[in-house]
């Protein structure tokens, strides 16, 4: 898989906030794009909302249906359900491109935490259940509300990559770089996926403190 063209994305766990919004930004991009939920009808219904909105035909079905019909997948399911969705999902994702954006976080009276994580990320859990496809981790920094904010033309943002395969990276960027002001960057290896995912609890503490929707931006690139 070298180009975007024609290719299906499927995310998985989409009904929510972070789901839908990246769902909005690719399908105003042009991108075919299937809403993927527990729910058959609950994904149908936020399909078509976006639809309506966006001008472009948007899907929706359950997680499984999504899964195989899709040419790369993108995972915006809670971190509660994250092991289960895949092991659920894995034949369906077999030989395909995952796209991991799943932070595992805690929330307490002090605010939002890192969670540790046996396999050290999210998206090293993902590759570990998922053997016969590509990981690739992104998306893991990006402010939901600006993703589905319909006022919000342009997102100033980097899009830190990670994987261990360069092909799919580069892809993974192109597809960040759909979206009007956002860049992809190579982040590193899978291994490296634990501080992207946790270094989103300080932006939430970031957003909380200066009411703000903060993320990252690269310098020197």
């Amino acid at each position: 898989m070298d180009s975007l063209v024609g290719k299906k994305i499927a995310i998985l766990g989409g009904t929510g906030p972070q789901g839908t919004g990246l769902a909005r930004r690719f399908a105003q991009a042009g991108l075919p794009v299937i809403i993927g939920g527990r729910s058959a009808e609950r994904s149908a219904a936020a399909a078509k909302t976006l639809s309506d909105q966006v001008g472009a035909e948007v899907v929706g079905t359950d997680n499984r249906s999504a899964a195989s019909q899709c040419d790369l997948a993108l995972i915006a399911v809670p971190w509660e359900g994250h092991a289960d969705l895949l092991t659920d999902l894995k034949p369906a994702l077999a030989g395909k491109l995952v796209i991991d954006c799943v932070n595992p976080l805690g929330f307490d009276q002090k605010g939002a935490y890192a969670l540790k994580v046996e396999e050290g990320s999210a998206t090293e859990q993902a590759a570990a259940i998922l053997t016969e496809s590509t990981v690739v981790g992104a998306f893991h920094n990006i402010s939901a509300s600006l993703l589905g904010d319909p006022a919000v033309q342009s997102i100033a943002c980097d899009v830190l990559v990670l994987g261990d395969q360069r092909w799919a990276t580069d892809l993974v960027q192109e597809l960040a770089e759909t979206i009007s002001g956002m860049r992809g960057v190579y982040g590193g290896r899978l291994r490296n996926a634990g501080q992207v995912e946790a270094l989103t609890a300080n932006l939430i503490s970031i957003n909380r403190r200066y009411k703000a929707h903060a993320g990252v931006q690269i310098t020197d690139i």
